[in-house]
Formats: structure tokens, sequence, C-alpha cells
């Protein structure tokens, strides 16, 4: 199960003999045990809980949806690796506070926000139409698993603020779900992956995205194991029926078998009711339309173990493995290089997700390698990724937020740490050392 402690039974890495790459993975075990503290930010303002943060200076005292539930999975890398006990204990406050703010501004309606500053009034920043925009990725309860299952399945220091889990997860249910089956996004604000043109500057509630519904699969059986954990055995089918039903929604309207990929939805297709006059005579059969963009989530329906095995074949050799589309000599370009819009231009906001390698998406896609068990292609990204981070600790005694493909060049915002830090954890998996990896 995810989240718990896991022993690789596998033959340590031959790369890993090659002297450069070991003087990588000292240069960052060091650094990354020497700063990960950075983290740890205590309660106040608007936070009723202690949190960890993204842990760079742009990102310094803010609590962010997906980077902290990233942040922890690598977090808990470094405490397993130091194997300080006390230490570990203490973390936990944080961690489980990262949950316990997000639910403390939840409600009723499900609005939780995305992310918030210690000055933030989440009163005050809260839409007057909460269905209009985005709100908190489907990342929460994953988060809650993934610490749960650490304890061996203890939830009670959730079951207060339970309630407010199920009511966001309702909220994205009845609010964010197509006909079809499909979550989609209200807008292209804070979807994570900023500018993914299946969602960037397209009409309201129009993008089926293919990232969105991998994470909100895996939500969804996080709320599964949780409501378990916590005898809510009845409610957990509920649940199990919605991860279910969007499997198969996933499966009708993002597989292509003509491409082998999982592509995002185009949902924006006009009203199919009383239809009159030319097209009263056959109108149309189909709820949305496949976008045909090679974008690199498509390969986390490998992360979210919903792609078949054959499928996986298709997406691994026809597409990971083409080094004209996403393989890159430093991982995985975000955007395939034969899409017209494939562009490395530095960008903050939004960040630029068109074609830059950036250390989530590769180790989102080094975890789906691994599910399916293509351990030659994983044991590749990994070493691309060390080369790739060992290389800007050795130059620059820190990481950036996004790269080229080419060269490793680093392009933006020194300093960023976050979820960069998951490389200790495909570092870990070369050593056949025990991995910890996320619900």
């Amino acid at each position: 199960m995810g989240g718990i402690c896991m022993h690789v039974e596998r033959e340590i890495c031959s790369g890993l003999k090659d002297e450069e790459i070991q003087e990588y993975i000292r240069l960052i075990r060091k650094h990354i045990y020497d700063h990960y503290s950075g983290m740890f930010r205590e309660a106040g303002g608007a936070f009723e809980y202690k949190f960890l943060t993204p842990g760079s200076e742009q990102y310094d005292d803010v609590l962010w949806d997906w980077d902290s539930w990233l942040s922890n999975i690598a977090l808990r890398q470094v405490l397993l690796e130091l194997g300080n006990a006390g230490e570990s204990r203490r973390a936990l406050d944080y961690e489980r506070g990262c949950v316990l703010n997000y639910l403390s501004w939840g409600g009723i309606d499900g609005w939780i926000p995305i992310v918030v500053g210690r000055n933030t009034d989440v009163r005050e920043c809260k839409p007057a139409d909460i269905y209009s925009t985005n709100m908190h990725k489907p990342v929460l309860a994953q988060h809650a698993a993934f610490l749960v299952s650490l304890a061996d399945g203890d939830a009670e220091w959730l079951r207060e603020k339970f309630y407010y889990l199920q009511t966001f997860i309702n909220n994205y249910r009845n609010h964010h779900r197509h006909r079809c089956g499909l979550y989609f996004w209200q807008n292209d604000h804070g979807i994570g992956v900023d500018n993914d043109p299946c969602t960037y500057f397209r009409p309201p509630g129009s993008s089926g995205s293919i990232y969105l519904n991998c994470l909100m699969y895996k939500e969804l059986q996080a709320l599964v194991y949780l409501c378990c954990c916590l005898q809510l055995n009845e409610i957990a089918l509920q649940y199990e029926k919605d991860a279910k039903e969007l499997k198969e929604a996933i499966m009708e309207h993002s597989w292509d078998e003509r491409d082998g990929f999982f592509y995002s939805a185009d949902l924006n297709l006009l009203s199919n009711e009383n239809v009159e006059g030319i097209h009263s005579g056959m109108p149309r059969d189909w709820e949305c339309l496949i976008q045909r963009i090679g974008v690199w989530s498509g390969f986390m329906a490998l992360w979210a173990r919903i792609a078949r095995p054959e499928q996986a074949e298709r997406m691994i050799v026809e597409h990971y493995r083409d080094n004209k589309t996403f393989n890159a000599p430093f991982g995985v370009r975000t955007l395939s290089k034969m899409e017209k819009m494939y562009n490395l231009r530095a960008a903050g906001n939004p960040s630029s997700w068109l074609g830059p390698v950036w250390g989530v998406s590769n180790y989102m896609t080094f975890r789906g390698l691994v599910n399916y068990g293509f351990t030659k292609d994983a044991t590749e990204l990994a070493i691309k990724t060390i080369k790739l981070f060992g290389r800007d600790f050795k130059r620059f005694g820190a990481l950036h937020e996004y790269y080229q493909p080419e060269n490793g060049e680093p392009i933006l915002n020194r300093g960023f740490q976050n979820w960069n830090y998951l490389v200790l954890n495909m570092i870990s998996w070369l050593e056949a050392k025990e991995v910890v990896v996320e619900f």
C-alpha cells in the first residue's frame, strides 16, 4: 500500500557504479539533508496548525495543495534515511497540519482554497460563486491517506474534520463532473500544470483534463481507504462506486486506440437537446471529443494504475521512448516536441509546462514506469533526474523550478525545493533500499 516504506527486491542498478553519478548522489543527499527542515512552518495568522511549505524563497510561508502533498512524500524519505525517531515524531504535527489547516477552511459547500499565505483572510478570498473557478486539487484525501497508512491505519486525528473532506469530494462530484463521467476544470486558474494547452485559455468548464481525472481517481480510492479506517464502511462503498465509474469514463473518453495514448477530452460541445431543423434527423451521439495533444500527463494513467497492461505497453513503446516527442536527455518533456505550442521561454505566471523538464513530471512518470514493470525505462529516467539535479547542486548550490530538456540548463527560480526532493526516493529505488511512495 502506498505511504508505507517498501523494500524493493531488485539488483542495485549497474549505472550507480559510475563515479559521476555517485558524486551527484552524494551532493543531492547532502543538500537535501542539510536543508529539508526549511519546509517546517509554525502555526499562526491564517494557520491554526503547523504545516509544510514548498521551501524556497518564492514560496516561503505559504501552504499549497499538491506541493505540500508531494513535498511530504519526499520528507518522509529523508526522515527514513536519517533514521532519527525523534525527528520523525516532531514532523508529524507539521504533516498532519497541512491536511487539518485545509479542512479547517472547509464547510458545507465543500469549497477549499488552493493556496493560503500566513496573512490571507480565507473568508475574503473565497469567491462569490465558488463554482465558477477552481479549488484545491483532488489530492487532499491522498495526503491524509498517506499519513494514515504510515500510522498503520490510525485515522482518529482526522475524524472530527472528516465531514469536510467528504463535502470537498462531493463538491467535485456534483459541480465539477460532466455528464460523460469525466471531471473538468472550471477555468485555467491554479490547475498546477499552468499553461497546459488542453486547458489554458479554453472556455470555462470545457477541459476534461487527463491530469485532473487521474488525480481524482486516486483521490476517490484514498477516500475509500479513509472511510474503512474510520469504520464508515457503508459510505466507502459509495465512493468505491464513484471510482469505478470514473475509471470507466476515462477508458471510454480519454484512451485513444488510434494513437495508443491517454488524452484530455474536449467538453465544449453545443447542447444536443431539442435539436430542430437540418440536424434533427441525426443528433450527435457522442458526449465529448478527444484532444489529441501530446501532454506528459497522459503518463499519469500509469501512475494512477488506470491503464491496462497492453495500453501501458503501447504508451511506453510508441510515446515515452520516442526522442521526437517526450523522451529527452534530462527527462520527460512536459509537452511533446512535435506540438506547435512547444515553447521553452521562461515564464513565472503562468509557469511553463509547454516542454520544459520538471522534477515532478519526471517523478510521476517514473512511478508509472515502476508500477507496470518497465524497470529499464524507470532506471534510465531516475539516472537522468540524478544528473539533472546533481549538476544543478554542483554548479549553483541549489535546484531550480524547471529546465531545458536537451542540456539540463536551469530556466527559472533558483532555490526551488518542493517536489524536486523526490529525486531522493528515486535514488533509494535504484539502490534497492526502502522507498517511501504516495498512497
